[in-house]
């Protein structure tokens, strides 16, 4: 059990790492100043989990009360304003590590859900907040449409993640050890896909034509 917990735990400052370098990437795009980048980086690392504790009553939220996200969330910003131009040559490095944070808090949410004792709707839906949360409050920040309310299949990935965790948890077998895993690249693939072969969600037209 101890090192179940360390598996997600150490799943949980990967996608901190992340999500913390997209949101320093997208904030040093949009041309903040030193501090800017390190608060929309921590906010982006951090905000979906600090919406997920204070729903399930895990309170103060680790994000807070544990310095590994903040130090995780500092490096981050670091290694991303040091070595930018190598960043930048990345194909779409804001896409890629916000896939991967994605895809991470997406397991990990639904993860901690389950193990405050929480049934499986309640779990899927935090999983979901925990890995799309911080992006929404970035792109709010920054001025953009975020991109789960958009046709893109983002929400929706870690929708599939978060649901594979939950119900996976309830398999006892040799599967079980690797729901995370399985359920991560299934998420992370299906957003990479998407973005490569430009799947959509359906949208619908409001019925003006043009004169």
């Amino acid at each position: 059990m101890n090192k179940l917990h360390t598996f997600y735990f150490l799943l949980d400052l990967a996608g901190t790492f992340a999500f913390a370098i997209s949101g320093a990437t997208a904030a040093r795009q949009k041309g903040l100043d030193l501090f800017g980048i390190s608060a929309i980086a921590f906010i982006v690392a951090c905000g979906g989990g600090m919406i997920r504790d204070i729903c399930i009553g895990a309170i103060p939220p680790a994000g807070l009360t544990n310095s590994n996200y903040l130090i995780v969330s500092m490096a981050a910003t670091i290694i991303t304003i040091a070595f930018y131009p190598i960043v930048q040559k990345l194909n779409r490095p804001v896409i890629f590590f916000d896939a991967a944070g994605l895809s991470l808090f997406s397991v990990t949410g639904a993860q901690k859900a389950i193990v405050f004792g929480h049934n499986a709707e309640v779990a899927i839906l935090l999983g979901v907040i925990t890995a799309v949360g911080g992006g929404v409050i970035r792109d709010i920040l920054l001025g953009r449409v975020p991109a789960i309310l958009q046709k893109e299949i983002y929400a929706s990935a870690a929708l599939v993640g978060a649901m594979i965790v939950t119900f996976g948890n309830e398999i006892k077998g040799i599967f079980h050890d690797w729901t995370g895993l399985i359920a991560f690249i299934i998420c992370f693939s299906l957003r990479l896909l998407a973005i490569r072969y430009h799947w959509n969600l359906p949208v619908f037209s409001n019925g003006q034509k043009g004169k």
